[in-house]
């Protein structure tokens, strides 16, 4: 057995297939479905054309927020020096996965998975690929059971050494927020002075955003809560927020172009370091 192949935890001991119903739609499918991805159901394209024919702006959306992901992770692993990532709500793999970006940086870099949808689990050997030098894995949980995430990343993650808390759209589906709050401050304080937390998600700064999640979540399934700017700045509560601190997705530290600062999205972000 090689190195690489003891790094992996099997992902279904069981050899059962996961149970996947098509016919609801699901948030991570629906967002590939907005980046152009094939892995959705009709429900998916359904519910995403919903939310498309009110808010055309949450395509978008959605790609600066992946560009975002690969920018940070890029920022942490070259500039940051971190070497592990806890990214929770991965959705569906695409382009410029966390380990690809983080290995391509540093092939030592260990990267934890989180996402509690069959069908990300089925696609999860498609992310378990990894650097001989460092590490992927995959974890089967929702992000309302941190000490579950937590527990099974410590299998791959040294908790004693900074760890990149990586939460890209998935805070919004947690329905109260001092009870997102708190699933948040449950995970930064189990990670070392020089870890840091990376939030984005939906905001309330447009009518037609509103109205478009309003109506999506008016069909009981796949709920999601847009937050305000300021609660966005909530979850960064004792931590050292970097420049430019809390702004539109598509703000935090762009590359540079001819053409100025691109538009804003609705979705906001920000990345912070835990003193």
């Amino acid at each position: 057995m090689s190195s690489q192949e003891r790094d992996f935890p099997s992902i279904d001991p069981k050899g059962s297939p996961p149970e996947l119903d098509v016919t609801i739609p699901h948030s991570a499918r629906m967002w590939n479905y907005w980046l152009g991805g094939k892995d959705n159901y009709a429900a998916d394209r359904q519910a995403a054309e919903q939310v498309m024919a009110v808010f055309p702006g949450i395509v978008d959306v959605a790609r600066a927020s992946r560009a975002l992901l690969a920018r940070v992770v890029a920022y942490l692993a070259a500039e940051a020096g971190v070497r592990q990532f806890l990214d929770i709500g991965t959705g569906l793999p695409t382009a410029d996965n966390t380990h690809e970006v983080a290995q391509a940086i540093a092939p030592q870099s260990r990267i934890v998975y989180a996402d509690n949808d069959p069908l990300v689990l089925v696609h999860a050997r498609a992310l378990l690929t990894s650097s001989p030098e460092g590490a992927t894995a995959y974890i089967d949980a929702d992000v309302r059971d941190p000490d579950t995430i937590l527990a099974e990343a410590a299998k791959t993650l040294d908790f004693t050494q900074p760890v990149a808390l990586v939460m890209l759209g998935i805070l919004g589906n947690v329905p109260d927020y001092e009870q997102a709050q708190a699933i948040v401050k449950r995970l930064v304080d189990a990670v070392p002075s020089g870890s840091y937390l990376v939030v984005n998600d939906g905001t309330d700064t447009s009518t037609e955003r509103v109205q478009a999640t309003d109506r999506h979540n008016e069909g009981g399934v796949a709920t999601y809560f847009n937050r305000s700017p300021a609660q966005i700045a909530g979850y960064f509560q004792g931590l050292d927020l970097l420049e430019p601190g809390v702004v539109s997705a598509s703000r935090w530290r762009p590359e540079p172009n001819p053409f100025g600062e691109p538009p804003i999205v609705d979705a906001y972000c920000a990345v912070a370091r835990k003193p």
